[in-house]
């Protein structure tokens, strides 16, 4: 079956894009012709991920790379501009969390998560910059519902991600006129990944499955088809935007986050 889009003989560049949606992003974009880069911190999770990506034919390259380290990101993307040119579309998913109370997180632990996915996400925009398409280059966030959803035991994440959102709109405002587009996907519950397998217990995900409205938990393809459109020229004026592919759970707002952690279904 042919792909609706055809990437062919563009770039994308998928930073934290070894494993759950970040690869299953990557994926997409190779089946649908992409040259197709990923970058991680794991260099055995880097060599996987590159082989399964290569299954699919096509140029595929896996580069090694913390987003804490900006020096090091701009490395990266300098490599994949000199091999293949201008990067089409960047998707920036590098993300961490995990469970704590706000008086047992230690400074060091709420850092820990602000460096990933704020920090990093400014990382590597940043030094995307001079390497994008320019005019047409679109940049995609990964973001989470709890930019805007409060949620217990997950201060530093919702602080981070909130960040992430609004260094999304800012950079959509300053490089509109260089014809790149940001916007923010934001996924709801995927079953399959590792972040939900850590936020959730078994009975969470069940009961969140039962709220929501749509009936069932995301699957990556989910989020990967929602990328490929606003890698797509159909999405062309589309920037600024946070768009939750969720099922429509985020429409129970903080109060469904407060019944995850009573484990309530």
């Amino acid at each position: 079956m042919k792909p609706r889009y055809d990437f062919s003989g563009q770039t994308v560049f998928v930073s934290g894009g070894t494993s759950g949606i970040n690869l299953g992003i990557a994926e997409a974009f190779v089946q649908a012709g992409a040259r197709v880069a990923v970058m991680s911190r794991n260099p055995e999770r880097v060599a996987a991920a590159q082989a399964q990506l290569a299954r699919h034919g096509g140029a595929v390259m896996g580069l090694t790379g913390d987003v804490r380290e900006p020096e090091r990101v701009q490395q990266v993307l300098a490599e994949v501009h000199a091999a293949w040119g201008a990067i089409d579309v960047l998707v920036s998913g590098a993300a961490g969390n995990f469970l704590a109370r706000a008086l047992d997180l230690s400074p060091k632990g709420f850092k820990a998560v602000v460096d990933i996915d704020l920090m990093g996400t400014f990382h590597v925009l940043r030094a995307a910059h001079p390497f994008l398409r320019q005019p047409g280059a679109s940049i995609i966030n990964i973001s989470a519902p709890q930019s805007y959803n409060p949620a217990p035991m997950q201060v530093h994440a919702c602080a981070a991600k909130a960040g992430v959102d609004q260094v999304m709109r800012v950079l959509a405002m300053e490089w509109g006129a260089d014809g790149i587009r940001v916007n923010s996907i934001v996924p709801g519950p995927v079953e399959g990944t590792t972040g939900l397998a850590k936020l959730a217990s078994d009975q969470a995900r069940a009961g969140m499955a039962r709220r929501v409205p749509l009936g069932r938990l995301g699957r990556v393809q989910d989020i990967a088809a929602m990328a490929l459109f606003l890698g797509s020229p159909d999405a062309s004026y589309i920037t600024g935007a946070l768009i939750p592919v969720d099922g429509g759970i985020s429409l129970l707002g903080a109060r469904n986050h407060a019944l995850d952690e009573e484990g309530a279904t």
